[in-house]
């Protein structure tokens, strides 16, 4: 499986509580702090709850 970097490009400030539950789970605290999660069905359902709140990447 590959790995993508997700990285975090705007604030929680005025969003919707489960998309901030959504960012701590990723592992995001904070604007431009990257993490690198595995490819899989759950980790692709949170970026989509997300998707307006970060930048995704495919990293080998």
């Amino acid at each position: 499986m590959s790995n993508l970097k997700i990285t975090q490009t705007k604030s929680v400030i005025s969003e919707k509580q489960n998309q901030r539950d959504t960012l701590r789970t990723l592992g995001l605290k904070k604007i431009g702090q990257s993490v690198v999660r595995e490819d899989r069905p759950e980790v692709l359902g949170m970026i989509a709850t997300v998707a307006h709140l970060v930048a995704v990447e495919e990293v080998d």
